[in-house]
């Protein structure tokens, strides 16, 4: 955690804005409030059409080590990332959403519980990932407990991969809210190893990242104690079509190694239910269930029988808001 020069380590907070004029002033303050005592903080603007770069440059304007970058064109979130781990000069970079506030000690929680996990394991290709809790417009708040942030041994390697691509996951280990990008902090060297954020995908490229991260063997931890609210909104890029054409796209991505597992139809036809549910389209549902069913009876019904339920006890609660 300290430099050659007897200085702490560098750390880059990357924040991404698109058409955030209403929410990134939280996200600012709460990066320039942080209190590891050597930090950069760059923000990128991905090109957008609402006052959010004036928001930015009067929020900035009298520290020097933060700094805004406008993007011409819209690159997407993973291309946004990838202007910030191209400009960054940090030893770790640590990513927050333009619509959360982080506490004052998240990055040196983080920081501080990479480093002890490095010390402890011997491991170097690892995500650290923030817990958190989400809060819903409705007054409903939802603890977002870490991936790795419980149980004796963190998730790692390929079986990861297996549980993000196919909800396969191991019972002995803690998957929490999964590896969100949102609450993640890592080493500068973890994400060049892993070659950044796909700028093809517009959603789930976090999801994607983990994927390659654990094929290559990478490991996932998590802090125990919450250390960042995200406010849950939606825009037209959250859309179910947009969210079904970038999981299947991710699919297809990896479709080598799925087809290595057997798994290849499996994971490109289970988005479909989720779209289907989402879209209330319940006859489609049964039909793309039973095409799944027969190639996977045990997993797809397991699948179903652990997921279905959580996934409508969650809704009913954001529904229902403080009152569930």
């Amino acid at each position: 955690m300290t430099a050659a020069n007897g200085r702490p380590d560098l750390v880059t907070i990357g924040i991404t804005c698109f058409n955030a004029a209403g929410t990134i002033e939280r996200a600012i303050l709460s990066a320039l409030k942080q209190d590891w005592p050597h930090c950069e903080i760059l923000i990128v603007d991905d090109c957008s059409s609402d006052t959010s770069a004036a928001v930015i440059e009067r929020l900035i304007a009298s520290h020097g080590h933060a700094r805004l970058i406008r993007h011409t064109k819209n690159k997407g979130p993973a291309g946004a990332r990838n202007t910030i781990l191209a400009e960054a000069r940090g030893e770790f970079v640590a990513f927050f959403d333009d619509d959360d506030e982080a506490l004052a000690h998240r990055v040196r929680s983080q920081v501080e519980h990479l480093t002890a996990y490095e010390t402890r394991s011997g491991a170097r290709l690892i995500a650290c990932h923030a817990s958190g809790e989400r809060h819903y417009s409705t007054g409903y708040r939802m603890a977002l407990e870490a991936i790795g942030s419980r149980g004796r041994e963190p998730p790692h390697g390929p079986a990861v991969a297996e549980a993000l691509l196919l909800n396969r996951h191991r019972p002995d280990w803690f998957f929490g809210a999964g590896p969100g990008s949102g609450s993640l902090l890592a080493r500068r060297s973890t994400f060049q190893a892993v070659g950044g954020f796909d700028p093809a995908l517009r959603r789930v490229e976090d999801a994607d990242f983990a994927v390659r991260m654990a094929l290559l063997g990478g490991h996932f931890i998590g802090t125990p104690e919450p250390l960042f609210v995200q406010y849950a909104t939606s825009s037209p890029d959250k859309s179910p079509e947009k969210n079904l054409e970038a999981e299947q796209a991710m699919v297809i991505k990896h479709r080598a190694y799925l087809e290595s597992i057997d798994a290849y139809h499996y994971a490109l036809n289970w988005p479909k239910l989720r779209y289907c549910h989402f879209k209330r389209r319940y006859g489609t549902f049964s039909l793309v269930f039973l095409k799944i069913f027969l190639r996977n009876p045990l997993f797809a019904t397991r699948h179903l029988l652990t997921s279905g339920p959580r996934r409508l006890m969650h809704e009913r609660r954001i529904t229902r808001g403080a009152q569930a």
